[in-house]
């Protein structure tokens, strides 16, 4: 039988899905096909509304092998399942006389574990949380939230947590979930043959397609223990997200309260010596963290160094003496020693990871108002782990909207371990970069207007000049604006300044769930949006309900963020320009984001405004342009103002 060809295959998934086949999709589908067949690495930049999903999957089912897609959001993961997948397959069925199997797998803590919901959590006595469940008519939200979870357990096909709608608050999930760690295990399980994490990994193992996040990837990347089934082709989805997910997983913290539960459920195990070993190491630790200031430690302090030797081999002792004794007469002894051991193993592995002060390790204390002081350890680095685990034995292709920094794919390509495009070497996995480009015409759809008259803005303090520009482009555009702003304090301060001067109604970040908002803000084009990070990367509204898209400064990161400035100084030591390749590449990504909010479908038009006049004044200004859509670029404020009005005007005339 004469194989399928690709253009065939892409043309019948596209017809499915009801899209149009575009030239940047096809090149695409070329592109990863040929990485496939030469088990070599992509990376591939296409814009908002190429249909990269087709792109990449219909290559990948013809190809046969099993492949795993990795996705930042829930979003797209869901898109995949639920939506793109299913037509595809059926679509490329009558050619490839096939029907490929796919599946979602997570990590273990998303799933109901059923051990959990019937034989209860081992709490804390003081707590009591469980018992809610016993309670006829429970009043507290959490006692709610429980209740309905049992309810779901006898419904759900999955226990994907992802599934619950509404949700529940993650102190109820956490009563009815495990992590890997505090997991009995299968074959010890009385509920082993119904467990949902393990239906979820057998049918991944069955599986052409495992759909999973950036997490899961790099637990499997990280931990040695393989999470993944095996695969040949590697596809990043959303891959300007994975450095910052691969860290957050490889970051350890460490907080008296997290020490003080792991103490109480370790107490009930071992003896009274190794108990109040633990416990004494324990109070030390706190009476070091009740005086910590935020910021990162360059050298540790000699009180919290003695402190964390303490902890670590005061866990260790304990670890040993959990695995050596048994106590019939604690209920459900398998469970409370799982989870006893659980708590002690991380609280030893983060001591002994500072203790041992790894030059490529980023130790710092955070404080918060609310639960008092942490102290974290993150690498200064991911790249070389992702170099050394993620581009061996499979072919890779990353996409996303954003891969070219500056004009080019080194920046993100280095932050992933790779060296330049085209250098070759021994232990440098060799790759290619494409920009398959948009389908949108940007410089006739978006105008980028930078506000250089206004005044550079400082760390503190507010912005009356920004203040005025803002409430006057809201105005000119008739409400229709989404308000990216750089930290939440600058949101909450322009969001009560304008509901005093404007009667457009604004919508705040963190005031309702923010698919209540975005639903909100989509519904109504005199309604306004503003927030902060997630609304830079989470926003799809096309059309007129969202036509100006403010940024209120360039996003550098705080020049007191301890990872940040430890990444900035190591770059500047091996002799780099650490402010280019970390504070400008990381502005640069989520700028670049931020401006992929305006234009979502062809018929969109509208303004980016950027009221920091760096932007076009500053050095770096030409290279966090070159990075953005290519639209038509002005200073002119008064030519902003008009074209917004302009804009306005022609959504009225459509009755939007």
């Amino acid at each position: 039988m004469t194989k399928p060809s690709l253009p065939d295959l892409l043309h019948a998934a596209v017809s499915a899905v009801g899209g149009t086949e575009r030239p940047g999709q096809v090149a695409m589908a070329e592109a990863v096909a040929e990485a496939i067949d030469d088990n070599s690495h992509r990376l591939i930049q296409a814009g908002t509304g190429t249909g990269k999903s087709l792109g990449y999957l219909v290559p990948a089912l013809a190809h046969g092998e099993r492949v795993v897609v990795a996705t930042a959001t829930l979003a797209l993961q869901r898109q995949l399942v639920e939506r793109d997948l299913p037509r595809t397959v059926e679509a490329l069925h009558p050619q490839l006389r096939r029907r490929p199997q796919f599946a979602m797998l997570k990590g273990r803590s998303n799933y109901l574990c059923l051990h959990r919901l019937h034989e209860g959590a081992p709490q804390d006595e003081e707590e009591g949380l469980f018992d809610q469940f016993e309670a006829a008519t429970p009043t507290s939200k959490l006692g709610k939230d429980l209740l309905r979870l049992r309810d779901w357990a006898d419904e759900t096909e999955t226990g994907d947590r992802d599934d619950l709608t509404p949700g529940v608050s993650d102190k109820a999930w956490s009563q009815i979930s495990v992590s890997s760690r505090e997991c009995l295990g299968a074959t010890k399980c009385a509920y082993g043959a119904e467990c949902f994490a393990e239906a979820a990994r057998e049918r991944a193992k069955l599986a052409d397609v495992v759909v999973t996040n950036h997490a899961l990837l790099a637990i499997d990347a990280i931990e040695g223990a393989p999470v993944l089934p095996q695969h040949e082709v590697l596809i990043v989805d959303e891959a300007h997200e994975l450095v910052s997910r691969v860290t957050g997983v490889a970051t350890g913290e460490l907080t008296p309260g997290q020490v003080n539960r792991a103490v109480k459920r370790a107490a009930k195990l071992v003896d009274e010596k190794t108990a109040d070993s633990l416990q004494t190491a324990s109070e030390s630790f706190e009476r070091v963290m009740e005086l910590a200031l935020p910021g990162r430690l360059e050298e540790i302090p000699e009180d919290l160094g003695y402190a964390l030797m303490a902890l670590r081999d005061a866990a260790r002792n304990v670890i040993s003496a959990i695995g050596a004794t048994r106590d019939k007469s604690v209920h459900d002894e398998d469970a409370v020693r799982k989870q006893a051991l659980a708590a002690v193993e991380s609280i030893h592995g983060v001591a002994e990871r500072i203790t041992n002060r790894s030059e490529y390790d980023v130790v710092w204390y955070e404080r918060h108002d609310r639960f008092g002081a942490t102290l974290r350890v993150a690498p200064l680095s991911v790249s070389g782990l992702l170099r050394e685990k993620l581009f061996e034995d499979r072919s890779v292709v990353l996409t996303s909207a954003t891969l070219k920094l500056g004009g080019d794919f080194n920046g993100v390509a280095a932050s992933l371990g790779l060296s330049a495009e085209g250098v070759e070497g021994d232990d440098v996995p060799v790759w290619q970069g494409l920009d398959v480009g948009s389908p949108f015409d940007y410089p006739k759809q978006g105008i980028l207007y930078v506000a250089k008259h206004l005044a550079t803005p400082g760390r503190e303090g507010t912005r009356g000049d920004m203040m005025d520009e803002l409430a006057e482009l809201i105005e000119a555009a008739g409400g229709r604006t989404l308000g990216l702003f750089s930290s939440m304090r600058g949101a909450k301060a322009a969001a009560e300044e304008l509901r005093g001067r404007l009667d457009n109604p604004i919508l705040l970040q963190g005031e309702e769930t923010l698919g209540e908002l975005i639903k909100a803000f989509a519904a109504d084009p005199k309604t306004c949006l503003f927030g902060t990070l997630s609304l830079w990367q989470g926003v799809d509204v096309p059309g007129p309900s969202c036509q100006l898209v403010v940024m209120d400064r360039i996003p550098f990161p705080r020049p007191d963020d301890p990872l940040m400035s430890a990444r900035q100084k190591s770059v500047e030591e091996h002799g780099g320009n650490g402010f280019m390749a970390v504070a400008a590449t990381h502005a640069a990504l989520l700028m670049a984001q931020g401006a992929g909010r305006l234009v979502r479908a062809t018929g969109d038009r509208g303004v980016v405004a950027v009221l920091d006049p760096r932007l076009a004044t500053a050095r770096y200004g030409s290279f966090l342009r070159a990075t953005l859509p290519d639209f038509w670029y002005t200073t002119d404020r008064n030519q902003a103002r008009r074209s917004l009005a302009s804009i306005d005007a022609a959504a009225k005339a459509d009755g939007k």
